[in-house]
């Protein structure tokens, strides 16, 4: 006599509901112990920079002008000993004089100030110029926190493979492209709010530089206008900056590796293989990134090719990047590491 087993019946998990994914992962970016440290050092190194920047833009003192015109003095002294030897003995300095050659052809005359540039030059401290310092400020802002955003992305998928929290994760939400969704929407929305912080801490600086130690010279005519043109490109390359380190960590599956890649791709490809072929850099990340929020864009000079049209004899070629090419250019390889480290992600096996 035999028993037969019975199998119970096999039911389907409900699938997770989206809102409350997105809602999960929301709270997990919050509460990410590595940003919250990366939001408080990013405050306390803003704060040291502005009250640098009112020790150093002032207007310059009487003393400061004084040091600034000894110090003029003195080069224009030296310069000048200098010349009166060549005068003395001028072949030691060009060795044979041609015939018809005085001294004082070889030598020149004397300095003044304005050939040195001036006393103003030699002022340290100087008042802070919005006009000519507004788009450089947020350039700046905007390449250091895209920096920070490829960590922060990196970090982001790179924490559930080290931890393996990622197993855990696709017991309660098993659809493995929803959850890929999901972090990088949230990933998305993270940089974006980083983006405009940081440009708003250049703002914030900027006023008050301008406030206590600024030019009282008006601003140029659409000033404003390019400055937040400037701004807005700047947080786009946070967020795709973001995004590429989200995708290409999702490849490797490891922070340290993927930062390792880019710190390599930084030294090896974009500095040292762009100098060897130039034309290339074209196709160089770092390259685009400074195209995209360039006021202008970037006009590249290909020293490896030579123009010998009629027009530019002898000029190395020119091209040029626009703000929409480098842009796509960025956003192609963006979206192609997400997808490949999606894909993987969908049909590698996960233990």
């Amino acid at each position: 006599m035999s028993a037969a087993l019975q199998q119970p019946p096999v039911t389907e998990l409900p699938p997770t509901p989206r809102g409350s994914l997105l809602r999960a992962e929301l709270h997990r970016f919050r509460a990410r112990r590595f940003i919250q440290v990366l939001a408080g050092v990013g405050v306390l190194v803003w704060a040291v920079a502005v009250v640098v920047g009112l020790l150093n833009f002032g207007e310059p003192t009487a003393a400061d002008r004084a040091a600034a015109q000894a110090q003029m003095d003195q080069m224009l002294a030296e310069n000048e000993a200098f010349r009166q030897d060549c005068l003395a003995d001028p072949e030691q300095f060009a060795g044979p004089v041609p015939d018809g050659t005085t001294a004082e052809d070889i030598c020149g005359p004397p300095l003044t100030e304005q050939d040195m540039g001036g006393v103003e030059s030699l002022i340290t401290k100087q008042p802070f110029d919005l006009a000519s310092a507004g788009t450089g400020g947020a350039l700046a802002f905007a390449g250091l926190a895209s920096a920070l955003a490829f960590v922060v992305g990196a970090t982001w998928i790179g924490a559930e493979w080290s931890t393996r929290s990622i197993v855990a994760l696709l017991f309660w939400a098993p659809q493995r492209l929803r959850v890929v969704g999901a972090k990088l929407a949230v990933l998305v929305a993270g940089a974006t709010a980083f983006g405009v912080a940081a440009q708003v801490g250049w703002l914030t600086m900027a006023g008050i530089l301008d406030a206590a130690a600024g030019l009282d010279d008006p601003l140029p005519d659409g000033f404003w206008s390019t400055l937040l043109q400037t701004q807005a490109r700047g947080v786009l390359l946070v967020v795709l900056a973001a995004v590429l380190g989200f995708g290409l960590t999702s490849i490797v599956r490891n922070t340290g590796a993927a930062l390792g890649a880019a710190f390599l791709y930084v030294v090896a490809v974009q500095l040292f293989l762009a100098n060897v072929k130039p034309s290339w850099s074209q196709w160089m990340l770092g390259t685009n990134a400074v195209g995209l929020v360039n006021e202008g864009g970037l006009t590249l000079f290909f020293y490896d090719q030579i123009d010998y049209s009629a027009e530019n004899l002898g000029e190395p070629v020119t091209y040029y990047l626009g703000h929409l090419q480098s842009g796509l250019f960025l956003a192609a390889v963006a979206a192609v590491l997400v997808g490949v480290g999606s894909w993987l992600f969908a049909r590698r096996d996960i233990h």
